[in-house]
């Protein structure tokens, strides 16, 4: 049987496609800082952070985001005008508090921390960016970062984003991203960076 190839090319993500892609960012974020100071216990991670991106893309960003995916990775971007609408509501709340359990409030320090570097001028947003390690180097993350950056510079607006993975930040200013700011999460976590990419004209994307 011939296997079909997979490909990077950026397609939109909808509710539809809930399960495949929060399986993808499962295995993306195994190994996140971050996401592993959320669920410390390896034989369940992968459970609890598929329910943790379904929450967060069916309730937040396939609502009010602009969602894509390939077949190996996704990514979760929220313009200007969606950003307000973005924040979790009580129900999305209470969703990720059963999911997290007794981390819950670890997640509710990393979101005020992360609050403290948003920038207040108008900006495109990514919220969420991973791909399956079994398809790293082939593209799909920088594809769908160019998607996203393309998308940005059309409208002359500049992106931001978040990482506790040191290992990223080099990928990210490859793209144009600088580092504005850094801030310890509370209750011994992670280092979580602050990034900024300017906007460019179109053809810089």
């Amino acid at each position: 049987m011939t296997r079909m190839p997979i490909t990077n090319t950026p397609k939109a993500a909808t509710i539809d496609h809930a399960q495949p892609v929060s399986r993808t960012l499962a295995r993306a974020f195994d190994d996140d800082p971050m996401m592993r100071w959320f669920f410390p216990d390896d034989s369940n991670r992968q459970a609890g952070l598929a329910r943790y991106f379904t929450t967060l893309f069916t309730r937040q960003y396939a609502q009010h985001g602009v969602c894509e995916r390939t077949d190996a990775a996704a990514a979760f971007w929220v313009p200007p005008e969606g950003q307000e609408k973005a924040v979790p509501d009580a129900g999305t709340v209470e969703e990720l508090q059963n999911i997290l359990g007794d981390r819950a409030p670890l997640f509710r320090d990393a979101v005020r921390a992360a609050a403290r570097h948003t920038p207040e001028e108008p900006h495109w947003y990514l919220a969420v960016i991973g791909a399956d390690p079994a398809a790293r180097g082939q593209g799909h993350g920088a594809a769908l970062l160019r998607s996203g950056l393309a998308k940005a510079d059309a409208a002359g607006l500049p992106v931001y984003l978040e990482s506790s993975k040191p290992s990223n930040l080099a990928f990210y200013e490859h793209f144009g991203f600088i580092v504005r700011g850094e801030a310890r999460l509370p209750g011994g976590g992670p280092v979580l960076w602050a990034m900024r990419r300017g906007a460019r004209p179109a053809a810089d994307a």
